[in-house]
Formats: C-alpha cells, structure tokens, sequence
C-alpha cells in the first residue's frame, strides 16, 4: 500500500476552512482514481511539546505510489490540487510514501 499525508497548517480563518475542506475539497478529493481510503484528523493535532501549527492532518491510502502519481496526473487529481490554494491559506506539506506491514 502507499499514502499520500496532507498536514494543512494553521488557517487564518479555521472555520472557513473546516466548511470549505467538509463540503467542496473532501467530495473532490474522493473522486481520485484508486483511492481506496480517505481518513482525516479529528480535533486538535498536538505533538509531543503541545500544539503543533497543523491543523487538520488527511490520510489518502493507495495501493502504490505510482497510483497515487497516476490520481494527481488525472483530470480529478489536477481539479483536487487546484483546489487546495482556495482553502489552504495556511499552506499544505504533502508526503508520498510506500507502507509496510511491521
């Protein structure tokens, strides 16, 4: 399996975010080609020191990273990253990366 981690930082208005990503970015997003799971954090993300400047953490899970590359590459995935910039005013890292059972 792959997963692609979206840590969207703290937005200047949390509220319009959390309607925005809740009924415009989470029905496109689901849209992409191979996704076979879609989870999203729930209340406050922390670290170990306290707050952490994230705030909502989406875990995309794929079967491979080239699934994930060929989603991004569709016309979904390319209407789903376009989207971003229009709710995301706190910014977004992305990682991609392969999994394995340990």
């Amino acid at each position: 399996m792959a997963e692609i981690v979206v840590l969207y930082k703290t937005p200047k208005d949390a509220a319009a975010f959390d309607k925005y990503y809740a009924e415009t970015h989470i029905p496109l997003a689901k849209k992409l080609p191979g996704l076979k799971k879609y989870a999203v954090s729930k209340g406050p993300v922390g670290s170990p020191a306290g707050p952490s400047g994230v705030h909502l953490v989406a875990i995309l899970t794929f079967n491979s990273v080239a699934d994930i590359q060929a989603a991004f590459g569709s016309a979904e995935g390319k209407a789903t990253a376009a989207d971003v910039p229009k709710f995301a005013s706190g910014g977004a890292d992305l990682l991609i990366f392969d999994t394995k059972e340990v």
